[in-house]
């Protein structure tokens, strides 16, 4: 399925299948994730996206082809793809260890080819093993859990009271971990999203409701997922004295005023970008030990644009997963 024009639907092509190069491995697609973030490169505000282009960074498939100098996956291999596909290792981001800030990256699904497909190559650096089998069910961990997992590394230690702002895709991947690890969650969803709420208190919050009403309690963190700028200064004012506010998603509307009293108090405003290798390494086997399960909703791949619709409105529950 191929975005030819941001603001355009995806085409069905057939296309020849992509030969991988040095380094690089050739995967037979299972399964792909849809995330809030495709959505964001169909409609152009993410806007540097390689034209035409197969969008899908959620990517859990098997390894059928290798190029040459492939060291570390071999052909039968289960693999997730995620959204940073390459690093160039020089810059002085990767040499400070912040590969996720690289200043010469590229990205599965917005300028290398993704998974909306039915092959797809990858290099295999940044191919993650699985343990278990290439299933729809362990798509979304591959974005709504690795970044969501970053989100909630970033808030710090001894936090005991964690709000989660949009309850999607990773929001329900995420409450598994903090709960896991002893943490109460509150979830704030669109006003109104009664559907939203309740599957929130099915899967252990404590209170659920609209992302307009003031939290129950003071929290101690608060990760945003909700792609609406006006939920931060909503975020600042529901955390307590020296509380982190972490901005989870790679696009968000503008953030209006705010005075600065919500601020003070050594509260703590950040956003998190992209992911690096490390994340996959610590995430995917907690994700195992907890264990976390997705719900997910299947599309064929012919349905990907239904699939993006209808997360665009608020329609799926868990993640959206394309089946090829």
């Amino acid at each position: 399925m191929v975005l030819e024009r941001p603001g355009g639907p995806l085409k069905y092509k057939t296309v020849p299948v992509p030969q991988p190069a040095p380094g690089q491995v050739l995967i037979q697609v299972k399964a792909c994730g849809v995330c809030r973030t495709d959505l964001h490169i169909l409609d152009g505000e993410l806007d540097k996206p390689k034209l035409p282009l197969i969008m899908g960074h959620e990517i859990v498939g098997i390894v059928v082809g290798t190029g040459p100098r492939v060291a570390t996956v071999k052909l039968g291999d289960a693999v997730g793809v995620p959204w940073l596909g390459y690093t160039c290792g020089r810059c002085r981001y990767c040499l400070k260890g912040k590969e996720n800030l690289c200043e010469n990256a590229a990205f599965t699904g917005y300028t290398l080819d993704g998974g909306y497909a039915e092959y797809t190559v990858a290099d295999e650096r940044y191919c993650f093993k699985l343990s278990g089998e290439a299933t729809p069910a362990t798509a979304p961990l591959l974005c709504a859990g690795l970044i969501g997992y970053r989100s909630y590394s970033m808030m710090g230690e001894g936090v005991e009271k964690l709000g989660i702002y949009g309850f999607g895709a990773a929001a329900h991947i995420l409450i598994q971990v903090a709960l896991f690890e002893g943490k109460k969650v509150y979830a704030f969803t669109r006003a109104g999203d009664v559907e939203a709420q309740e599957f929130a208190r099915s899967l252990g919050a404590v209170w659920a409701g609209d992302s307009t009403q003031p939290a129950p309690q003071p929290l101690d963190a608060a990760i945003i997922f909700a792609p609406v700028g006006a939920v931060v200064p909503k975020a600042l004012q529901d955390v307590d004295k020296g509380g982190v506010v972490v901005c989870g998603g790679i696009h968000m509307s503008d953030i209006p005023a705010f005075p600065y009293r919500i601020l003070w108090e050594e509260r703590v405003l950040l956003s998190v970008a992209n992911l690096t290798r490390s994340d996959g390494a610590r995430f995917l086997p907690l994700a195992a030990q907890v264990p976390v399960q997705t719900e997910v909703q299947l599309y064929p791949l012919l349905q990907a644009n239904v699939a993006l619709e209808d997360l665009r409105q608020g329609k799926v529950r868990g993640a959206a997963v394309l089946v090829p």
